[in-house]
């Protein structure tokens, strides 16, 4: 368990550097939108774990939220994205920038549960999937609830 927390920290470090190429405005925008584009699969899964299954549009959301979880968007939180930047705005608190090694933890969590997601999506199994859809939502709401202000 440490060494999956260090390596989320090391994960959020090594992206931090990345960051610096790309301008704070830039980074919170780009952070959205792949959070907008998980929601809107988030959705569509939710919509097919609560009516009419259809397991290949599953597991193309599935495979699309995996793929933004594991693309090293903790390189979207530089220095200067803790707070709005010109017109764009954020909703991250500044308590995430002095937490990192929980931050870290929950990144890891997140990425376990996406990629589990995405395991499972591909077998079909909708009693499966929404076990593991509500996994995955666990580990949002556990981010939002510490780090996202209202």
């Amino acid at each position: 368990m440490k060494k999956t927390i260090a390596l989320g920290i090391l994960a959020l470090s090594l992206a931090g550097t990345a960051s610096a190429q790309v301008k704070p405005e830039d980074q919170i925008k780009y952070r959205q939108a792949g959070y907008s584009f998980m929601a809107w699969n988030m959705g569509k899964i939710k919509a097919n774990v609560e009516g009419e299954y259809n397991a290949q549009q599953v597991q193309a959301a599935a495979n699309a939220i995996a793929a933004i979880a594991g693309s090293g968007m903790g390189a979207l939180y530089g220095p200067g994205t803790d707070k709005a930047v010109g017109d764009r705005k954020t909703r991250v608190k500044p308590e995430f920038f002095q937490n990192m090694e929980d931050v870290g933890k929950l990144a890891t969590d997140f990425n376990a549960a996406a990629a589990n997601l995405a395991k499972v999506a591909a077998t079909g199994d909708k009693a499966a999937v929404q076990k593991a859809f509500g996994e995955t939502g666990a580990t949002c709401k556990a981010c939002h609830d510490k780090y996202r202000a209202d």
